[in-house]
């Protein structure tokens, strides 16, 4: 995958095959996205990987608060 430079700028491009990689570019949409990058994401996906993922507090409540609601 292509990056977008204001979500991954260590790296040309990621592979999102790769579970390390995959774990931290959800972490960077998470914390560093714009909406439309949010809405790509696999929504399941995220849930279940929410908790293993070290977000700041404030992005890891949102987070957990948005899935909590939505259960």
């Amino acid at each position: 995958m292509k990056t977008k430079r204001y979500l991954v700028w260590s790296k040309k491009n990621i592979d999102l095959s790769d579970p390390f990689q995959r774990k931290w570019y959800i972490k960077q949409v998470l914390t560093n996205g714009l909406s439309e990058d949010i809405a790509e994401l696999d929504w399941e996906e995220v849930s279940k990987l929410l908790s293993g993922i070290v977000l700041p507090k404030y992005v890891f409540k949102l987070w957990k608060d948005y899935f909590e609601a939505r259960s």
